[in-house]
């Protein structure tokens, strides 16, 4: 009789270990559901590839909220599109092209998939000798490629107005088509088309546009820019 009572105490013992194992199985696989969906999330946003504007405070959007910028601008149009691309706005005003060189390495810690060049503007505002001008964009991209071959490059015609003289200002504007040729990679003709020289799109210098302006500007951007992606 006693080892009958023993015999059933031993089972019941046994069939309260594998429910109490069974339910914490239970409870791990419910955890694990509702964890992999964060995961999920945590891997898409690593997968994300970079679009690096590298500029000056065109880029960066002078004088104007960063969300008003046109690299944020065209994060908003790539997000609608639900494309996967996050844009980093390495703009900084003030920026010449040697200044720009001097810090490059600073950004390319990772891969971008697109590199968009835009300075050179502060260089001709302050009439620095072209061949210094070109030489450093050429440096930049150069430097680009060297390091990632498969980064697509997108290069920011600017223009500038005849206060060095008609010839500075002129070959200035050329010189973007001739970098862009000698590097093999794409061109916008010129990143403030449709905005430079009208006061209702420009803040009172004259020179940074406006949140108009900079909607412009993404628009024109993006037509360059989307057959990249």
């Amino acid at each position: 009789m006693l080892r009958a009572i023993k015999t059933a105490f031993t089972a019941i013992l046994l069939l309260a270990v594998i429910s109490s194992l069974t339910v914490s199985c239970n409870q791990k696989q419910e955890t694990a559901k509702k964890v992999a969906p964060e995961t999920t999330k945590a891997e898409e946003k690593s997968e994300k590839k970079y679009i690096l504007f590298y500029g000056n405070s065109l880029t960066a959007g002078y004088g104007l909220d960063e969300e008003a910028s046109f690299p944020s601008l065209i994060q908003n149009k790539i997000d609608s599109l639900d494309l996967n691309y996050h844009v980093i706005n390495g703009g900084l005003s003030g920026e010449t092209t040697a200044s720009g060189l001097s810090r490059l390495d600073w950004f390319l810690e990772e891969q971008p998939e697109v590199f968009v060049l835009e300075l050179g503007g502060n260089d001709g505002l302050r009439g620095i000798p072209l061949e210094e001008t070109k030489k450093n964009l050429n440096a930049i991209i150069s430097a680009v490629s060297k390091k990632f071959p498969s980064t697509k490059i997108l290069l920011a015609g600017m223009q500038i107005p005849p206060n060095m003289g008609l010839e500075y200002s002129e070959e200035f504007r050329e010189m973007y088509a001739e970098v862009a040729e000698k590097q093999s990679v794409a061109i916008i003709p010129f990143l403030l088309e449709g905005v430079a020289g009208n006061p209702e799109l420009n803040l009172p210098d004259g020179i940074h546009p406006t949140s108009d302006g900079q909607q412009i500007v993404a628009r024109t951007v993006w037509k360059h820019l989307r057959p990249l992606l």
